[in-house]
């Protein structure tokens, strides 16, 4: 083994550096344990590693599965600094991030995927379209797949930011009456993005994403006079959008975005006599080149199976109600 010492350098930017130094620089001592014979320097987002040139190059190879670990899964435990340490990704990570039906690596290690045929057709229209209209009854992952996809094109850099929306909809309650200010008022209707959000980023980096701008939830009005360029942008809850919401929303489409619109025409809760945008948008848009449209159905149900028989219920129902008023 060469006797050369030398320094390198490696960037850990964009991962929260306690992550890799550890409190007291613990995580930099345990990696030390399989190259001794190195002197780890954590500062700021870098981490220095001063040593034997032979050793230097083994300990940067091992060094970057972790730092790729970290990118992909948003943290790493001890347990896995020490097996990337000693001897490099396992035969389960090869396997698992060669599963084309992965989205993106949550929190914790979660694999995100898209779990249905309806949530994989999304995945591929959304790559052929920079629009997507994705419609189907609750439980079907709308959402979560649009909120994955939207994380995925900002880790690979394919868009600058993203912006997720919804109506803020009295649907049987006052938001008038609710306490606090108006982002505290707001907040409820938005708190679905945020639990799609932390399931796929630590809560640490989602803070610091949202105070940079980097991702911004915000009711629907608040898009008024925006151009959106660069970003994957997400209207959920699409059906509580009046046509003059949705014409306005569709018209922010910047250069170098995506959008995708998601809802449940079924679960309409706006007054009776406004016309939800998202049904109008159906009607029109169905044959515009670069504009698709994905129908999920209660196959695509993930949640509890007793929402498949909820949503049968209804359905019948309303198939009734139809007939009985025609």
């Amino acid at each position: 083994m060469s006797n050369t010492v030398g320094e390198r350098s490696f960037s850990i930017e964009g991962i929260p550096p306690l992550e890799i130094f550890g409190v007291n620089d613990a995580r930099l001592r345990l990696m030390t344990r399989n190259f001794p014979k190195l002197r780890l320097i954590g500062r700021g987002d870098s981490v220095k590693a001063v040593g034997d040139e032979d050793t230097l190059a083994l300990f940067e190879l091992r060094f970057m599965e972790v730092v790729e670990h970290c990118h992909k899964f948003g943290s790493i435990s001890e347990a896995d600094i020490t097996r990337l340490m000693s001897d490099g990704p396992s035969d389960v990570n090869t396997a698992a991030l060669a599963d084309k039906d992965i989205l993106v690596f949550g929190t914790g290690g979660s694999m995100i995927k898209a779990r249905t045929p309806n949530q994989r057709k999304i995945v591929a229209e959304i790559a052929e379209n920079d629009m997507l209209f994705a419609i189907g009854p609750a439980g079907t992952g709308k959402t979560y797949t649009a909120v994955a996809l939207a994380v995925r094109a900002w880790k690979n850099r394919e868009v600058k930011r993203i912006i997720l929306t919804r109506p803020a909809v009295e649907a049987g309650e006052s938001i008038g009456f609710l306490p606090g200010d108006m982002k505290e008022k707001l907040d409820p209707y938005l708190q679905p993005l945020y639990d799609a959000l932390l399931d796929m980023l630590p809560p640490r980096k989602l803070a610091e994403l949202m105070e940079t701008k980097v991702i911004q939830i915000a009711p629907l009005g608040f898009m008024r006079g925006r151009t959106l360029d660069h970003a994957f942008v997400i209207l959920d809850e699409a059906q509580n959008a009046t046509d003059a919401q949705m014409r306005m929303f569709l018209t922010r489409m910047g250069n170098s975005a995506k959008f995708v619109i998601t809802g449940d025409v079924t679960q309409v809760d706006l007054p009776r006599h406004a016309e939800s945008g998202l049904r109008r948008a159906w009607q029109l848009f169905r044959d515009v080149k670069g504009i698709a449209f994905v129908e999920l159905g209660k196959e695509d149900i993930v949640r509890h199976p007793l929402v498949k028989r909820i949503v049968d219920v209804y359905r019948i129902e309303d198939e009734k109600s139809d007939k009985a008023q025609g």
